[in-house]
């Protein structure tokens, strides 16, 4: 008989992890959050677990706050609860819940980058490497003892986007892998080192503001760490402008926020040197290539100011 697992997620990097339980396991419950309201039209939208676990004819519950409405899931019988990226922190009722455990698949090598934005801040904060993390559940933010962990490289080339998806993939191949020793009771068990913690709070929209105070190569990581969602933002000509992609080139600089404007190229000097803009989406337009931005605004004018 396969083991019973409530699972709880809900961005579409949670949904390998589900692909896999639904393989292996019995999943009595998916816990989700609410469906959302989204665009112009006001459409309500499920989440990508929710519609993973409604093509799977499983049973799914959208709590708005599981610390208020837990009967759902303390009523549903579970040998483990299975957590990836859910969005809210589970009460002791529910972690003592399972017959075996509640473990969570983390998206970075703990005890480094706990918290909401673990692959964000790996590239934001210049990591070489990161990987996913399964671990025993505990009642602080992502302390609990660790299972099992995998490691890659962080690429030059790599943005948030890149790094997701690898990393949800690892993700699911690491819990397929530890999993028959997690039902067996026989997998490892390790605290983590608190002296070694850092963390990776969630994104807020001024985190999303260039500073051009900073060295080239902080900047350029924020670019990536923030692409393709938030974005980086910077106001060029009073209207804030989202940056794509850049490239940095280190050289020496009188100050920092100048502006140089020359044949298809628009740079902005930094502490250590120029970010050349290469990809951006001005305020109110599409994505486009700078050459495409000057083109269109070259006779427009000749006053620059970026902050």
């Amino acid at each position: 008989m396969k083991p019973k697992v409530i699972f709880m997620g809900t961005p579409d990097f949670a949904v390998p992890v589900l692909e896999v339980l639904i393989k292996l396991t019995d999943v009595v419950l998916v816990v989700t959050q609410p469906d959302k309201l989204v665009g112009r039209k006001q459409e309500l939208s499920y989440s990508p677990i929710k519609k993973k676990a409604l093509e799977n004819n499983i049973k799914v519950f959208q709590p708005i706050k599981l610390r208020k409405e837990m009967d759902e899931v303390l009523n549903c019988e579970a040998d483990l609860i299975v957590t990836c990226a859910y969005g809210q922190i589970l009460p002791l009722q529910i972690l003592n819940h399972p017959k075996i455990a509640p473990i969570n698949v983390h998206a970075s090598l703990l005890p480094k980058l706990r918290g909401g934005a673990p692959i964000h801040h790996a590239i934001i904060d210049g990591y070489k490497e990161t990987g996913v993390t399964i671990m025993y559940m505990a009642e602080g933010m992502d302390d609990g003892d660790i299972i099992s962990q995998e490691k890659i490289i962080i690429d030059k080339e790599d943005n948030v986007g890149t790094l997701h998806d690898k990393l949800s993939m690892l993700g699911a191949s690491l819990l397929e892998k530890t999993l028959p020793s997690i039902l067996s009771k026989t997998n490892n068990r390790i605290k983590q080192d608190e002296s070694l913690v850092t963390f990776a709070p969630t994104i807020k929209r001024e985190d999303e503001h260039i500073d051009f105070n900073k060295n080239g190569e902080e900047i350029i990581n924020l670019i990536r760490g923030l692409n393709p969602w938030p974005l980086s933002n910077i106001i060029l000509n009073d209207l804030e402008c989202k940056v794509i992609d850049a490239e940095f080139i280190k050289k020496d600089v009188e100050n920092t926020y100048f502006i140089i404007v020359e044949k298809n190229k628009l740079g902005i000097t930094c502490l250590d040197g120029v970010i050349y803009l290469k990809t951006i989406k001005p305020f109110g337009k599409k994505i486009m290539s700078i050459s495409d931005y000057l083109n269109g605004i070259r006779n427009a004018t000749a006053d620059w100011s970026v902050k």
